[in-house]
């Protein structure tokens, strides 16, 4: 399609009375986006061109360009120029810059001089750059408009005093993007006290805060029931499960937790059975039902391995069943059929790194059963090996 013939036919389109100067520079912008400039040619040439500017400049696609221009608008580029090349200058890049933008586009509007240099530099100042302070801005990048004295700097400190280094806080602002507008320590505190009180080590309330920051910034009421119920089932506030529990406790409603009960159900589980999962490792509640059911059939219905026995190592399901239960688990198997294992070996050898794994059965079976290879590699079905008919499957 030609330049000219472009122009003419998005302007042949057109029957407001207002229209738009289109240069052969951007015609290429033209050619992308041709739906979404008949979208919006009823809208005023300011909006044109900051979808345009989202775009070209800060890498957005169409979507997203248009929906932040409802959000901000503006006619010239020196602005929003200057906060671009300030952000590039403290190590953001293009991506960055993109998922910065289509986050928090007012940032655009910002004066790089008086209101987001002093934030960059304080971070600078305590040891932040490159990688780690282009995530931080992404993951909230309206901390950059917030006060500085007020907010940012106590903010650090707080967090400081809980997680000490500055890995950690890198982390915890990275899974709590949401909070950048309130005060941690207003909403944190008081839980982590909650914490403290009953002996949590530090250490494990630190992983909290680190890992599950969402989990320590509900209000003190819900999160001391929370705590109340972990403790209630069992769980040892000394040990890091205890504060895994309460993460999930926290993370998940009464409705949720009644139907994950009901999907393990499903598989013939008893009710003390799921919660000597949930206590072993808490996490097991939070996987998906259609993970659930995919390992149970596997496990069970491939593989012969008993609920009870699934059930104490609940860890099962937080691995890969495509790169990690189905490989070794057939494996396994064959080593099974042919003697060379245990019958009732425990499915914690899945918690196994790949190269133990490896070493373990591979290397020192490689001789007995040379086709383990390609059982690992899916090359080869268990009852194309001959060991077993599919009736004893």
């Amino acid at each position: 399609m030609s330049t000219c013939f472009l122009c003419r036919r998005v302007v042949s389109l057109t029957n407001v009375g207002q229209m738009f100067e289109i240069s052969r520079t951007r015609v290429h912008f033209l050619q992308n986006t041709q739906l979404l400039m008949l979208r919006s040619f009823s809208s005023p040439k300011q909006h044109s061109f900051t979808v345009s500017y989202l775009m070209n400049s800060c890498g957005l696609s169409p979507e997203t360009a248009l929906s932040a221009s409802r959000k901000i608008q503006f006619e010239t580029p020196e602005r929003a120029d200057s906060v671009l090349a300030l952000l590039r200058n403290y190590g953001c890049t293009n991506t960055h810059i993109s998922k910065i933008v289509s986050r928090y586009p007012l940032l655009l509007t910002a004066n790089p001089e008086k209101t987001l240099l002093p934030k960059l530099e304080f971070f600078c100042s305590v040891g932040f750059s490159g990688p780690d302070l282009a995530s931080i801005v992404v993951a909230g990048p309206q901390i950059l408009k917030r006060s500085l004295e007020n907010h940012v700097i106590p903010s650090y400190n707080f967090l400081k005093s809980v997680l000490m280094v500055n890995e950690n806080i890198v982390r915890a602002l990275n899974k709590s993007y949401w909070l950048h507008g309130q005060s941690l320590q207003n909403i944190m505190a008081p839980n982590i006290a909650t914490l403290k009180e009953i002996g949590v080590p530090m250490s494990n309330i630190s992983f909290l805060v680190t890992c599950h920051p969402g989990a320590v910034s509900q209000n003190k009421e819900k999160f001391s029931r929370s705590v109340k119920m972990v403790i209630e089932m069992g769980f040892d506030p000394l040990r890091v499960p205890f504060v895994k529990a309460v993460q999930v406790i926290m993370e998940m409603g009464e409705s949720m937790w009644g139907h994950k009960m009901e999907v393990y159900r499903l598989w013939g589980l008893t009710d003390d059975e799921i919660m000597l999962m949930f206590r072993l490792d808490p996490l097991c509640m939070k996987s998906s039902e259609k993970k659930i059911m995919s390992v149970m059939d596997f496990l069970i219905n491939k593989m012969g391995w008993k609920p009870a026995a699934i059930a104490r190592y609940p860890t099962v399901f937080l691995r890969s069943l495509e790169k990690k239960i189905i490989p070794w688990c057939s494996v396994v198997k064959v080593l099974q059929m042919k003697g060379l294992v245990k019958k009732d070996l425990c499915l914690s050898f899945l918690g196994s790194s790949e190269k133990n794994l490896f070493n373990r059965f591979m290397v020192k079976y490689e001789h007995e059963v040379p086709e383990l290879l390609n059982v690992y590699q899916g090359k080869i079905g268990i009852l194309e090996l001959g060991f077993v008919s599919e009736g004893m499957m």
